[in-house]
């Protein structure tokens, strides 16, 4: 049986999931209301974050589809895929056209020489334009350096939700044939006899986890055959080469693992018996192989410290809460999370996580809090490089689309947050406004993007590198809203203090000395009461009892909280709750530490 080997990548939103659940669903080995986005984060938010494997079975050929993720805090996903795979189906909204991550994970492809296919989505949407969208993809692939062959890409037009696939925006088409066919005919089989006679040589790119097991290597078989209770070694450029046995294999069918005994050059495999086996690595059976060239993967952008959480309400919540117990999570999420870094030299001061982005930390703190863990982390802080004398920190490119009535006031903010203007382009009444700048300028700034906006913008951004330092930011502009006492939050006093900013919690909160419930607008840090009560008298009139306005609060997430957090605060995490709290709960110890 043939063998080809795929990776839908595009821009986050723009159909990759739904285009694979119908390819699945139309070969007959995916079942209804079975998703590719198995993880319950990955349901609820709608977004891809962990690259997954399927495989479809057409004209007695194995199709293996690697659907990755859009999000650019997820990039480190995206780029060793592309290195195990054959080709690639870009996924184009028809409406939006190309975005950031569309040209992030297009140049990367590109790169490695691969030719890509394009599929232009959603051309039901009311404003879709598909000509105009083809334009914007050649335009991006000439700009992005692609040679002639790869520029001559073959085009597919779809609507992923309804399984449709057409050649021509005039045919009439039912199901995703047409797609499954340009596949045969243009994506290279992945091996060929020559291939299979060679000794063995595999490589992992991408890691899993399983209790009984322990930890699996998903890899692509370039030579060779690998067999089930045969020694391997497993070579490193860099490192000494060790040894071990492969216990189990599986191979995929449709969304299924199925064990194998055997599987040779092409196919791509999950493999267990190999403990410290990493991404990169090449698995041989013969000690004088030379490794395959190592997978290079992304540094991370920003870091915290994931401290035990020392509140007064410290361990109500939580199963999970003293050091070790968060030490051995982080250990396990680095067996298959390899965008992130872990120091875990100082326990004291918390162990240091280093991530990709604001999102990828969400996540991580997000699955830990829902499995019982509790903790405090501190505010993210962008990681700065030293090269030749200068100071380096990561910059990113951020596109927005928004309705031209608001592109002053963004151009404004992105202004004073050292953001400068590459591009605006006016379509209608829309603007899209291209910039670059630093990461630290981009941390917070979200929230105040869909109050400048209403609502209506979409922002967008991906890392471009390492850059000199651009000065100081002036982040900040609200100060800490900060309780002076512990109990119950009351109505009462809420809408008295709802009037100097906003308030994070609703009444009837429980609250402890040092807590931030809200924040002022002013600027200034502001030491307030939530526990006060109205003066009750025996007397009674029409005037003095005015009913109580209380505007719904601005309720802290994991996500809001990293943003709104100042540098002298802890963002609290438990199973129940998210609470923002100062470093140092008294104002007495406040005053201390300042000096």
């Amino acid at each position: 049986m043939e063998i080809r080997n795929i990776a839908i990548i595009a821009h986050v939103d723009h159909g990759k999931t739904t285009l694979t659940d119908a390819l699945l669903k139309q070969t007959g080995v995916g079942e209804e209301g079975v998703s590719m986005d198995s993880n319950t984060l990955e349901k609820e938010r709608g977004i891809t974050i962990y690259a997954k494997n399927a495989a479809v079975f057409y004209k007695d050929t194995k199709i293996n589809i690697v659907d990755t993720p859009g999000h650019a805090d997820f990039g480190s996903e995206v780029e060793r895929v592309l290195r195990s795979i054959d080709s690639v189906l870009l996924v184009v909204d028809a409406q939006e056209g190309p975005m950031p991550q569309t040209r992030f994970v297009l140049k990367k492809s590109l790169e490695l020489g691969l030719k890509p296919i394009v599929i232009i989505n959603k051309i039901d949407k009311p404003a879709a334009d598909p000509a105009r969208c083809e334009e914007q993809v050649l335009e991006l692939f000439l700009e992005l350096g692609a040679s002639n062959e790869q520029s001559d890409f073959p085009v597919v037009y779809s609507i992923g939700r309804q399984g449709i696939a057409k050649l021509k925006l005039t045919d009439e088409s039912t199901d995703l044939t047409p797609l499954l066919d340009t596949i045969l005919k243009h994506v290279p089989p992945a091996s060929s006899p020559e291939a299979a006679a060679k000794p063995l040589r595999a490589q992992p790119f991408n890691l899993g986890y399983d209790n009984f097991l322990g930890r699996l290597a998903i890899a692509r078989v370039y030579e060779g055959t690998i067999r089930t209770g045969s020694q391997v070694f497993v070579k490193h450029p860099l490192l000494p080469t060790s040894t071990g046995k492969i216990t189990k294999m599986f191979t995929f069918k449709g969304l299924q693992k199925v064990e194998a005994t055997e599987v040779s050059a092409g196919d791509i495999v999950m493999i267990a018996g190999l403990p410290d086996i990493y991404i990169g690595e090449t698995i041989t059976d013969n000690a004088d192989t030379e490794p395959l060239a190592a997978i290079s993967i992304d540094e991370p952008t920003i870091t915290l410290n994931f401290l035990v959480n020392s509140s007064p309400f410290a361990g109500r919540e939580g199963k999970f809460v003293t050091g070790r117990q968060i030490r051995d999570r982080l250990e396990r999420e680095l067996e298959i999370n390899v965008g992130l870094k872990v120091d875990f030299s100082s326990e004291d001061s918390g162990y240091k996580v280093s991530g990709r982005g604001e999102l990828h930390i969400a996540i991580l703190l997000e699955n830990m809090r829902r499995e019982g863990y509790e903790m405090q982390v501190s505010q993210p802080q962008v990681i700065f490089h030293e090269e030749n004398g200068a100071k380096l920190e990561p910059y990113e490119e951020v596109i927005i689309d928004t309705p031209n009535t608001y592109q002053g006031a963004i151009i404004e903010r992105l202004g004073t947050r050292k953001f400068v203007m590459k591009d605006l382009k006016v379509h209608e009444n829309q603007v899209r406004l291209t910039f670059e700048g630093p990461t630290r300028g981009l941390l917070g700034y979200r929230n105040q993007f869909v109050l400048d906006t209403k609502g209506e913008g979409i922002m967008s951004s991906r890392v471009v590198g390492f850059k000199p330092y651009a000065g100081e930011i002036k982040r900040k502009q609200v100060g800490s809203m900060i309780s002076m006492t512990s109990g119950k939050a009351l109505g009462f006093a809420l809408w008295n203090l709802q009037e100097r900013g906003v308030i994070y919690i609703t009444p009837a909160t429980e609250v402890y000395e040092g807590m931030v419930i809200g924040n002022t607008s002013k600027g200034e840090e502001m030491e307030v009461n939530p526990t006060k009560g109205k003066q009750l008298t025996n007397m009674r009139a029409s005037g003095s009892d005015e009913a109580i306005n209380l505007i719904p609060p601005y309720t802290l997430t994991i996500e809001r909280g990293l943003e709104v957090m100042a540098e002298d605060e802890y963002l609290e995490i438990t199973p129940i709750s998210v609470r923002l709290r100062k470093m140092y709960l008294t104002d007495l110890e406040r005053v201390r530490a300042k000096r």
